[in-house]
Order: C-alpha cells, then structure tokens, then sequence
C-alpha cells in the first residue's frame, strides 16, 4: 500500500460538522442507543408533590382529630363520674360502701337520692325508688356507671 492509500483509509468518513468534541455534554442522547433525555415538566411535579403534601397532611391532621375525639371522651367519662359520685355522696346511705363492691343508686319521690345494696329486680313490689344506675365504688373513691 501507497503512503496516500493509508491517509485515504485513516480519514473519517463522517463529516467533521456532525461530529460533537463533547457529545456527553449534548442534551439529548447523541447515538442510537443512548437514554432518551426529557426535559423535566416543572408545573407537574411542582403540582404531584403539593398533592402528596396535602394528602400526608389531611392523614396527620386525621389521625390528631381522633386523638382530640378519644381524650373528649375520656374527658366525659370523667365529668361523669365526679357528676354521679357527688350525687352518691350526697345520697342517704345507711352503710360504708367497700372498694370494688356494686351498689344501686335510686332516686326518691322528693328528689333526694338513696344508695342501697339490692337491686332493682330484687325489690319485689314493694319499691317505691326510681332506679337510676348501677355503680362500683373505685379505689380512688369515685364511682364508675356499670348500668
């Protein structure tokens, strides 16, 4: 082979104008099976993260609503035990009631209530009491409503 023969066989055969000096620096893929390159729709992922925001928000502020739900009820729950225990220890009682023991609370035709140890169907005929609640004595000496 000629020296011209080489040169002519060294030369690219791809025209020098369509030919990138830094084709990883291109933004968009420069060969056939190079990555497809999108640019990036800013408004819609702008907008699917302050949906998903909102979505983990409402979830959080949800769950405090049941926890500000479930300590009103507790809240009640003790309203109503200090309601019911000033209403028994202002009842007549002709005994000391014991820790852990169930009593029947009864309201009198003068309003005045009565704590009694029997209960509303161990009375017979002869009740004359409107029953208002079944209560248990608790070791801090409230009263809980069993009925």
């Amino acid at each position: 082979m000629s020296e011209e023969e080489k040169k002519v066989s060294k030369q690219n055969p791809i025209d020098a104008d369509k030919i990138a000096e830094n084709p990883h620096l291109l933004p968009y893929a420069h060969t056939v099976g190079g990555a497809v390159i999108k640019p990036i729709d800013k408004g819609r992922v702008k907008g699917l993260a302050v949906a998903a925001m909102y979505e983990q928000t409402e979830m959080q502020l949800d769950q405090i609503r049941e926890q500000i739900n479930l300590l009103a009820q507790q809240a009640q729950a003790v309203k109503d035990r200090v309601y019911i225990s000033e209403t028994i220890y202002l009842a007549e009682m002709g005994f000391k009631p014991l820790i852990s023991h169930t009593y029947h609370l009864y309201k009198k035709k003068d309003e005045s209530h009565v704590l009694s140890m029997v209960g509303p169907d161990e009375w017979g005929r002869s009740n004359t009491y409107e029953f208002v609640a079944t209560v248990r004595l608790l070791s801090d000496h409230t009263w809980e409503i069993q009925e």
